[in-house]
């Protein structure tokens, strides 16, 4: 290992992090390349300086030279050694990775959607704004919520408009509050968001239950309080049982009730915010309605609002009328617009095929499915590994380190362990709340098979670091295409981009 915490080889220190079949290191494409060599013939470039008042480019602009071959290869060799959720399972706690039906794919690709231009004019893009409406009004539905605002690319985004809507709110009746509520069990986008729109944000803690505590967010409550910042179910799997009191006693101050819907997935079909008491809660497309987010994106993050909020929602928004769809562009209580062009066209596409492919019937049963798989899995392990938390779970099973103890294993032990066997980690040290967190979400999309298989390499793992075989966890994992890293020096010193020393 070098200090960055990447393998070496003797003659060079900038390799890259991937194997070839024979176990030798896959050199960088830049490596591979060769300034002669070239895949495509490109025309000449003209000189520009005197159309571009004087810009010129400078030399090469840093291409590797490679045949056609050598890049489909590269790139298919580097695919083949992705983990994703089409190899197998993917338990990451609180990302909702579910399986993505390609009939979603299908309708994205089809050409009157995956050729749109955002700059088309609007007469000849009724269609997707139709889609657009169609899905706002799916969104509505389900939620209870008289007004979404569609704009926002991910879900951090979608609180980001959340809490400006509150703001504005805030603004318009002439108060100025400073505080921002969120439990220490929060997504940790939720403080962030709140103290980017310039709130300090305080924590509220978790109760012996994992749920947040009553009696100190009561305590926390007055005319300095804007909002609260609440996942539900929380980040623990668990269902927030008090939350139509905590919706009361923070309404009473004259605060506001933002939602985290990263969740959405546990109660979707069954449970409608707008009957919590929620004021706004964004959706994450990308989560509840497929597409997992761990496939690089991109992401939606459409924002349900309350009718005390929906004046200030972002801009643009589609309406229709009997002449057809259009953006509305201007509107003087908005809080204006948050991206350049109105929200993921093929995110909207996939979301509303996995809603009309299921129905409201089909939704209700994924959240149903969902919460069955976890508690299956939390009842098959609770015996071998600590829960933590009594009771049964939503759409996660959480299990902290406690059954670790005295063995020398780690939770990152477990975690790197579990590759060898197939299967992605689950979400590791996280939430805070519990020490040496395991946090285990199977989604409603994963066979009995699946799972018990899974089942069984979890009781194998824990059985293994209480017999004391401590180096067969600290050696792993051995079957990846790189083998353990020193991490603590990777984050220290981390190499950021690659660089030619030839040069």
């Amino acid at each position: 290992m070098n200090q960055q915490g990447r393998p070496t080889r003797p003659a060079d220190t900038n390799t890259s992090v991937a194997t070839n079949s024979h176990g030798l290191e896959e050199p960088l494409i830049f490596e591979q390349g060769q300034d002669k060599r070239c895949g495509v013939d490109i025309p000449s470039v003209p000189d520009y300086q005197q159309h571009l008042g004087g810009l010129r480019r400078k030399g090469k602009i840093g291409l590797p030279g490679l045949a056609e071959p050598q890049v489909v290869r590269h790139y298919t060799r580097l695919s083949q050694k992705n983990f994703s959720i089409d190899g197998n399972f993917y338990p990451l706690g609180s990302c909702t990775m579910k399986h993505n039906p390609r009939l979603n794919e299908k309708m994205a690709r089809l050409p009157g959607f995956a050729d749109l231009h955002p700059l088309q004019p609007i007469s000849t893009v009724q269609g997707a704004l139709e889609l657009i409406d169609q899905l706002a009004y799916w969104l509505k539905t389900l939620t209870g919520m008289p007004a979404v605002a569609m704009p926002q690319a991910a879900g951090a985004h979608g609180e980001f408009c959340g809490m400006a809507t509150i703001k504005a709110a805030l603004e318009a009746r002439g108060e100025k509050r400073t505080k921002v509520l969120a439990p220490e069990s929060a997504h940790g986008t939720n403080p962030a968001t709140a103290a980017a729109l310039g709130f300090v944000v305080e924590s509220i803690p978790a109760n012996a239950q994992g749920r947040v505590d009553l009696d100190v967010l009561k305590a926390k409550l007055g005319p300095d309080v804007a909002a609260i910042m609440l996942t539900n179910p929380n980040t623990c799997g668990l269902f927030e049982r008090d939350i139509i009191e905590i919706a009361e006693a923070v309404h009473a101050v004259g605060a506001y009730f933002y939602c985290d819907g990263a969740n959405f997935n546990a109660i979707v079909g069954r449970v409608r915010p707008a009957d919590l008491g929620i004021d706004a809660m964004h959706i994450n497309l990308h989560k509840t309605f497929s597409t997992p987010h761990g496939g690089g994106g991109p992401g939606a993050g459409p924002v349900v609002l309350s009718e005390e909020l929906a004046r200030f929602a972002p801009l643009p928004y589609v309406v229709g009328d009997s002449e057809g769809f259009k953006l509305v562009e201007q509107d003087q209580d908005s809080i204006g617009r948050l991206k350049g062009f109105h929200g993921q066209m093929g995110m909207f596409v996939r979301a509303l095929t996995y809603m009309l492919s299921h129905g409201a019937d089909g939704l209700w049963q994924v959240a149903s499915d969902a919460v069955l798989n976890a508690n299956y899995i939390l009842a098959s392990l609770k015996d071998v590994m600590t829960a933590s938390f009594d009771g049964p779970c939503m759409h996660e099973a959480l299990f902290d380190d406690r059954f670790l103890k005295d063995t020398g294993v780690t939770t990152l032990d477990l975690a790197k362990a579990l590759l060898d066997e197939g299967f992605h980690p689950m979400t590791m040290y996280f939430p805070l709340v519990v020490h040496g967190a395991l946090l285990i979400e199977p989604t409603e999309t994963e066979s009995r098979e699946t799972l018990d298989r899974f089942i069984e390499v979890m009781r194998n793992l824990a059985e293994k670091a209480r017999s004391g075989n401590v180096d067969f966890f600290h050696d792993a994992p051995r079957t990846t295409p790189m083998r353990r890293l020193d991490e603590t020096q990777a984050a220290r010193k981390p190499v950021l981009k690659w660089v030619d020393e030839n040069r």
